[in-house]
């Protein structure tokens, strides 16, 4: 094959892989997991939270706090690109707020943020969410 004709069809599968994520996700998911920015260990955070969701996905939240306010907020998956999305949002949310905020974020909060979630996926959220409260639980209890 020449490198023009392979670059071609390099071209025409990421214009497949565009066009099939913008019929299942929205802008916003999409937005979230191709940049990623929370996705980063803490050095020496306060807490963490690490769940295996019942897919078989693994997110870790990671939580720096001061004086009740989440001042740093990442973390770590090796699930799909809606559980990277809803990692990266969910830490977004909550940087800079107090720890009562990010307590009463619910999974359904989370995917409204996202613009929606395929049915199939709304569990990354509830697993991004439960991890979140994993972290807050083990601070609590320090």
């Amino acid at each position: 094959m020449e490198k023009d004709s392979f670059d071609e069809l390099i071209d025409r599968l990421q214009k497949k892989i565009d066009d099939d994520e913008a019929r299942i996700y929205s802008k916003r998911v999409i937005q979230e997991y191709r940049n990623p920015i929370n996705f980063r260990p803490i050095e020496k955070p306060d807490s963490i939270g690490e769940i295996k969701g019942s897919c078989g996905d693994t997110m870790r939240i990671m939580l720096s706090i001061q004086e009740s306010v989440i001042k740093d907020a990442a973390f770590w998956t090796d699930g799909c690109g809606a559980s990277i999305a809803c990692g990266n949002k969910l830490t977004s949310m909550i940087k800079g707020k107090k720890l009562d905020y990010a307590k009463n974020i619910s999974n359904v909060d989370l995917v409204e943020s996202l613009d929606g979630l395929p049915k199939e996926n709304e569990h990354c959220a509830v697993l991004a969410t439960d991890t979140l409260r994993k972290a807050l639980k083990k601070y609590y209890k320090r």
